[in-house]
């Protein structure tokens, strides 16, 4: 991958990725609010309370494998030693009596370790001879038990605020015995569209305009995120129109997302609103899909405006957007944008002066992943986004891509 030095005046200019995600960031905080939900409710949720582990996990000592329970003291260091069968411990039906000197039981995964043995013998190293068990030399006290607490000791802190439910994390509730749990209330996002040319989906194309994408593609990525939608349509380039609806959105939302008319035209109207409304950054960032963005507020509510082209709406949403809901959600610490170096398999010449996100596909070379690009990479492309499994994310410096060169690509998975 070649690299330069930076560009001219006009490049320099421009805010860069990190220095606008910075300062989204450090400008927002969670939302207030909270409800109790079931568990089975929490999914994808942020927790807005810790939870307290109400016992231990495991409750008590078990065995993690199926075997035999002995008291080490039994067992000899240099030779085999016979032990004579008593009882059976099953998850569920323990075994309800002591282990005494030269005894053992038979005890399957998961059940609690009777009283007097310490140490859990691996079934497959043992020989069974009628009523009796023959161990192997060697073994170690303590050997093959879950104790008590283990995962978790009652009192502590099982999952703290701040944390997104996942599998996982409702599993980890149930096996603490909770039924319900505390958490952020969804974040309300509107969002819409600009644009005379735009059609909603369903009506006749006229000629000059196109169908409505970016609210479909908006609603998938926000559903994802749990937020409560609110759906404004198409607003055409009319300033009482985009007025009345950046008004309504900043009464009944947290959030508004519009699409369209953040740029230098005479029918972009958004930056000017968002200044007369409200308070306004307006960024032309160093970014490619995506450079006009505008961020700020009208009244409470927080406004993204994003560029009009479809793919550019996704890498801003998924470069800036997503973090700054997930935030706003409660969400604490916010996961870490993954990035791995991996080969090209393309050719590509770049200006510098900016951040470029192409849409890749990884590929298996041998032993070893390579990533070519998905199609064309115009920013009105949105089938690239549809074939891509990954950004290809090249620095502000690189000029130029061979193939063999070491690029960074951030997986979609976990990211859209």
């Amino acid at each position: 991958m070649t690299q330069s030095s930076p560009g001219g005046d006009a490049e320099r200019a421009l805010l860069s990725v990190g220095a606008a995600r910075s300062l989204i960031l450090d400008t927002l905080s969670p939302i207030e609010g909270w409800e109790c939900v079931a568990v089975r409710a929490a999914l994808d949720r942020v927790l807005a309370r810790d939870v307290i582990a109400p016992c231990n996990v495991p409750a008590y000592d078990n065995s993690a494998m199926d075997g035999y329970a002995v008291r080490a003291a039994d067992l000899a260091s240099d030779a085999e030693t016979a032990l004579a069968l008593v009882g059976t411990a099953f998850a569920g039906h323990p075994f309800a009596h002591t282990v005494g000197a030269g005894e053992a039981v038979r005890i399957m995964t998961g059940a609690p370790v009777p009283e007097g043995a310490d140490t859990i013998v691996m079934q497959e190293l043992t020989r069974r001879e009628g009523e009796q068990v023959r161990v192997p030399a060697g073994l170690k006290k303590g050997q093959n038990l879950r104790r008590a607490g283990e995962d978790l000791a009652a009192g502590s802190i099982a999952l703290a605020a701040g944390t997104r439910c996942g599998p996982a994390e409702l599993g980890l509730i149930a096996s603490l015995g909770i039924a319900e749990v505390v958490v952020h209330r969804p974040l309300r996002v509107a969002f819409f569209s600009t644009g005379d040319e735009i059609t909603s989906i369903g009506l006749p194309l006229a000629p000059g305009k196109v169908y409505d994408s970016n609210r479909y593609t908006l609603f998938g990525a926000l559903s994802r995120l749990g937020c409560e939608l609110l759906d404004m349509g198409v607003i055409p380039d009319e300033a009482a129109a985009l007025e009345a609806a950046l008004r309504d959105a900043a009464q009944a939302a947290d959030v508004i997302i519009t699409s369209g008319g953040v740029s230098v035209g005479e029918a972009d109207f958004i930056r000017e609103m968002m200044a007369r409304m409200g308070e306004v950054s307006f960024w032309k960032l160093a970014i490619k899909p995506g450079r006009p963005m505008a961020f700020g507020r009208i009244g409470d509510a927080v406004l993204f405006g994003l560029p009009g082209n479809p793919v550019a709406v996704l890498v801003s949403f998924y470069q800036f957007v997503q973090d700054a809901l997930l935030k706003l959600l409660g969400v604490n610490p916010l996961p870490p944008a993954e990035h791995f170096a991996v080969r090209a398999d393309f050719v590509l010449r770049k200006r510098p002066g900016h951040v470029e996100y192409l849409r890749g596909r990884l590929q298996r070379d041998g032993a070893e992943l390579t990533v070519a690009m998905a199609g064309a990479q115009g920013s009105g492309v949105l089938r690239s986004m549809s074939d891509a499994d990954c950004f290809v994310v090249l620095p502000e410096d690189c000029t130029a891509v061979q193939p063999g060169d070491m690029v960074f690509i951030q997986p979609f998975n976990g990211l859209v």
